[in-house]
Formats: structure tokens, sequence, C-alpha cells
């Protein structure tokens, strides 16, 4: 009976220690539930809207009578050729470049301008650039400029510049209006190549396009309502300080068309720039500087004398009808008039009452 006793102290003994092994028992945590949330919400990043330009002045229709004109080469006639007819002269600062580089087995007829005019009213200058167009897409696919020279001296002093214009309507779209501040476009010799240039940074001062403050009226463009190759520019005589003269000149480009390389015949030597007669047969073909098109300058607001720099060749004065003088018409009642816009045709008549 004793034995019996021990072994269930023993036996009692082991459960006790059992039940202490590895110290006192865990107490028992209930965790309790998940707090439930409501749904993440996500927090939209307000854009702020971009600010409506509210225009005041917008250009009109063009005035009838145009104050320049002028006349340009076709190269659509040597196209296949893979040349210009004329009219590509560097070393005067004319282009007729209508070509890819190096082959010129590429004519962009959207590039090559065929005429120009100018027209002018109590607000705007106008600059109508006809080009060769496309007639399979009518897309006129390049940069196309005015070149305003204020003080006759051949160097420019604005650059208005449009980019793919496809909007029959007036916008500022695509528009930009370029000043030379430190006046250094066209160098020593304006329209004409310097000898060892020292390249300026050209129109380098932007008065009008995306993000510049100022006159949100100053310039626009338009493709003509009545022809869908005719670019169509205008600037507000602002730009002209208040004078009546100035030279004009129209180009034509790709967006390589840029403000800062002005003069082009500056930036570049001729033999970098290359040519696009086949008679310059050391230049030919045209090379760095390709695609681009300009023209003469033309004088608006006074008789050119035919010496200011990039001059439109001057035609000798034609006379049409009968001279009044030959009729025995007072001197003080003679009146000539030049009324020819693309040469000079004088008419002359007898104002005597």
């Amino acid at each position: 009976m004793k034995k019996k006793m021990n072994v269930l102290s023993f036996v009692l003994m082991l459960s006790l220690s059992a039940c202490n092994f590895g110290g006192s028992p865990a107490a028992v945590v209930e965790t309790p539930a998940a707090e439930t949330l409501p749904p993440a919400t996500e927090t939209a990043t307000e854009i702020p809207a971009t600010p409506t330009v509210e225009h005041k002045t917008v250009p009109g229709e063009l005035p009838e009578e145009p104050s320049g004109a002028v006349g340009d080469q076709d190269s659509s006639a040597t196209a296949d050729d893979h040349r210009a007819p004329g009219g590509d002269r560097f070393t005067f600062t004319r282009f007729e470049r209508p070509f890819n580089s190096q082959i010129m087995d590429e004519y962009f007829s959207f590039i090559d301008i065929q005429s120009g005019f100018i027209y002018v009213d109590d607000l705007w200058i106008y600059a109508a650039i006809a080009l060769k167009g496309d007639n399979a897409s009518r897309e006129l696919k390049g940069k196309y400029g005015l070149e305003i020279d204020l003080d006759l001296d051949g160097g420019g002093d604005w650059l208005i510049l449009a980019s793919n214009p496809v909007s029959a309507e007036w916008t500022t779209g695509g528009v930009e209006a370029w000043f030379d501040t430190n006046d250094d476009v066209g160098g020593a010799t304006p329209m004409i190549t310097d000898d060892n240039a020292q390249k300026g940074n050209g129109y380098e001062t932007m008065e009008f396009g995306p993000a510049v403050e100022g006159d949100p009226d100053l310039a626009w463009v338009r493709i003509s309502p009545e022809d869908p190759n005719v670019v169509h520019l205008a600037v507000k005589k602002d730009i002209l300080n208040g004078g009546t003269r100035f030279l004009a000149g129209l180009w034509s480009g790709t967006e390589d068309l840029d403000p800062a390389l002005f003069d082009l015949s500056d930036y570049f030597t001729h033999e970098q720039a290359g040519a696009a007669l086949i008679e310059l047969e050391i230049f030919y073909p045209i090379k760095e500087l390709s695609a681009v098109d300009n023209t003469c300058r033309m004088a608006v607001g006074f008789q050119p004398t035919g010496s200011e720099p990039g001059i439109c060749p001057q035609q000798a004065p034609a006379m049409v009808g009968e001279d009044p003088a030959d009729a025995g018409c007072p001197p003080q009642y003679y009146v000539c008039e030049n009324v020819s816009m693309s040469a000079v045709v004088i008419v002359c008549s007898c104002n005597q009452p």
C-alpha cells in the first residue's frame, strides 16, 4: 500500500512538473477585431486650367491694293534635273532651295515661293506668300516668314514666323515674332556674305510666342480663304514705332529655319551651304543649307533708289500713253505716278481744271 502511494505521488509530481516546464503558462490574449475603416479615397491632382487668351484685335481682310509686290523662281520646272532654274545667290543672301540636301532628288512644293505681296492698313502689316503648293494634299507643311528692315540698311530688325498653318481663320497658333535686340543680323555687310564672318545670335529676342507675356494680338497667320496655296501673315504696325517706311522680304522653310542663324549667308560658308545652280559647279549641290526659299526686299512706303541692300532689281521706268507735256500741259498741273507694284510703270496726266 505504501508503494502504491509512492507511485501515485511520483506521477502527481511529474504532472505538476510538466505543467510548469518553460515557465509560467502564457496568458491568453484576445485579439480585438480589426477596426473597419472607410475605403481610401484617391485625391485627384488638380491640373490648373490653361488660361484662355482673350483677343481684342484680330486682323481683317487684306486691303485691295498692295504696297509691295515681288515675283520668285518656280523650281518645279527644273526639279527633275535636281537643280534650281535661277535665283540662288548665296553671297547675296538669296536662296532658291526647295530641295533636300546633297542629291536634290526631292522637291518641296510647299516651300517654293512663287510670288509675294505686302499690304498695309491703319493697324496691320500683311504679307501674302504664294507657294507652288501640292495639288494632291494641299498641305502647307513648312515655316513661313516676313522679315522687316526698319532702318533700310539691309539688316533685318523683325522676323515673323508661322509654322504649319492649317486654318483659313486668323489664329496666333504656331506664330512667333522675333526682334534683333543687339543689331547683329547681317553682320558687317548686311545681305552680303562677310569675309571671316563672326557668327552672332541672329534674332535672339522672342517678342511674341508661347509663354511670352505682352500683346497677345501682335502676330497672326491663316491660309488664304481664296487660295489654299497662299499663306497670310499679319503683324501690328506698332512694330514700326511710328515709322512709315521699311523693307520687307519673305521666307519659307522647314522647322530648321532658325531665327538664331540669320543672316544665313554669314552663319554658313559657301562651301558648307553648297549651291542649287549646276552652273556653280564648285559649290553644287546644296549641302548643309537646304529646304529654304526667300525673296528680294520690297520697298514699302517709299520709292527706292535701287542701292538699298537686298532690294529687288529696279526696272527702267516705262512711260505709258502720251506725255502731257507734249500737249502743252502747264507744269503746275503735270502729275506722274507709278501704277505698278512689281515694276516701275509711269503714267503721267494733266490735272488742269
